[in-house]
């Protein structure tokens, strides 16, 4: 297993901590930033995994499955561990989620057609979007102005989501036409 590929199975492995220390105080008030540090380490680790890969020309059958399989994992587990707080509202979540299973779903047609779907530019933008919102929400800064910029980030992050599924889906309606549908 190639060093991008330990990468990516390093953050599913963190998950569970990082969904620990976020709903149960393991480490009292500290808990939320040993979450935050894991979170942010765990985000670092989707960056640098497809960029060694890339580089390096070590882009794998594997790797193109579980990394963003990952990325879902770790920002979807996120958000529903900020519901509770009543930080990030349920309906944001689920749609959202609702987006990641459409594309999933989206590109196991298209793969089941011989079609390989790559990840776009919104569907960066949007995944970046939605660390910083998960950061953002974290950190839960008690200042109205930082309150502003989070609701902004948050109202970004959605806008995006449903940006990026138009845009795949969009692009890639010829899955849509083919092979049974």
């Amino acid at each position: 297993m190639n060093l991008p590929n330990k990468l990516t199975v390093l953050r599913v492995i963190m998950v569970p901590f990082f969904v620990a220390f976020m709903l149960y105080p393991l480490a009292g008030d500290v808990s939320k930033y040993v979450a935050l540090a894991l979170f942010c380490i765990a985000s670092f680790t989707d960056f640098l995994d497809g960029y060694l890969a890339r580089k390096n020309n070590l882009v794998t059958n594997f790797g193109k499955f579980m990394d963003p399989l990952a990325d879902k994992l770790l920002v979807c587990s996120a958000m529903i561990c900020l519901i509770p707080s009543g930080k990030l509202a349920t309906w944001i979540v689920l749609i959202i989620i609702a987006r990641e299973f459409i594309i999933s779903g989206f590109r196991l047609v298209a793969s089941d057609n011989g079609i390989v779907i790559a990840a776009s530019y919104w569907g960066k933008f949007k995944t970046v979007s939605h660390m910083a919102m998960i950061i953002l929400l974290i950190l839960d800064f008690q200042n109205p102005i930082m309150a502003i910029i989070t609701n902004i980030v948050v109202w970004v992050g959605l806008a995006l989501t449903v940006i990026s599924l138009v845009d795949y889906v969009w692009k890639n309606k010829q899955v849509l036409t083919q092979g049974g549908m």
